[in-house]
């Protein structure tokens, strides 16, 4: 499969890197995802606080036949982790308003998070023949198949979201996750710089771009970018075993053990980090 077909670097070869450190980094790259939490905060700027429940609770009292304020309400739910909560608000928002596609993508993140991902699919399939310019939903789909194996559909989802000029990073993010995937380091490099410009704070893409420029054989700058992602998120996983990864390329077993710990103790299945540690033993 050509990533490179169809899309804005079709004029261009695409360049395939030497291979990832055959132990971890592979595994470390197919873990810089968005995850459920990472999905479900994307849903809204709703707060799941109990007293903006309350207060968008008294919103529909006042106005029960408001689908606008079911789907605000049902965000808040789903960042609160009430998520049976969530699909009642979400479905009597499209019942509400049968065209409200927003409502439809919101609610496939839900079933995204609690495990449906058939439904989830079906939801942003309606939103997405209601509204077929939603980047939104493009990019949530397109996760869920990158998640489930299927690439090319994946990779068409998010390139069509780009293709929209989506503000979103997760569409760079998560089409640089497939190009690292297929080797072509150099335009996942390209896809995780520009999720950064779009969000520097977030950790993620500094990890995936980290991932690539260590393919590349890129120490420093993969270093560098390893410890922002920790400094971005100290309870990172990934990143303090990807920090790990550069100092047991360096020889430096002592430290490389101690950041793997650190990996172990915040996330103690994540497999790269017990690998790491089991092999680093006595350094």
């Amino acid at each position: 499969m050509n990533l490179t077909s169809g899309n804005t670097h079709a004029a261009r070869r695409g360049i395939s890197a030497a291979a990832l450190l055959a132990c971890a980094v592979a595994l470390a790259a197919c873990q810089t995802s968005s995850g459920p939490a990472a999905q479900i905060a994307a849903i809204d700027t709703a707060q799941g606080s109990a007293e903006n429940i309350a207060s968008l609770t008294s919103v529909i009292e006042r106005s029960p036949n408001d689908a606008q304020a079911y789907n605000v309400r049902g965000s808040a739910f789903g960042r609160a982790g009430r998520y049976e909560d969530a699909l009642k608000d979400f479905d009597t928002a499209v019942r509400l308003n049968p065209q409200y596609y927003q409502a439809y993508a919101n609610r496939a993140l839900i079933w995204r998070y609690v495990g449906d991902d058939a439904k989830a699919v079906a939801d942003y399939n309606r939103a997405l023949q209601i509204n077929p310019s939603y980047d939104a939903a493009y990019i949530g789909r397109g996760n869920l198949y990158r998640l489930s194996g299927r690439t090319q559909e994946a990779f068409s989802d998010f390139q069509r979201a780009i293709q929209l000029d989506t503000t979103d990073p997760r569409a760079y993010h998560n089409r640089g996750l497939l190009y690292q995937a297929q080797g072509q380091q150099n335009f996942a490099l390209e896809d995780f710089s520009t999720a950064i410009s779009l969000a520097p704070d977030a950790a993620e893409p500094y990890n995936g771009r980290g991932v690539s420029y260590l393919a590349l054989g890129d120490e420093d700058n993969a270093f560098a970018d390893f410890n922002t992602a920790i400094k971005l998120d100290e309870d990172s996983a990934e990143g303090w075993a990807n920090q790990a990864l550069v100092y047991e390329r360096r020889g430096d077993k002592a430290r490389a053990r101690k950041s793997f710990q650190q990996a172990v103790k915040l996330d103690p299945n994540y497999g790269p980090a017990v690998a790491g540690l089991n092999r680093t033993k006595g350094g």
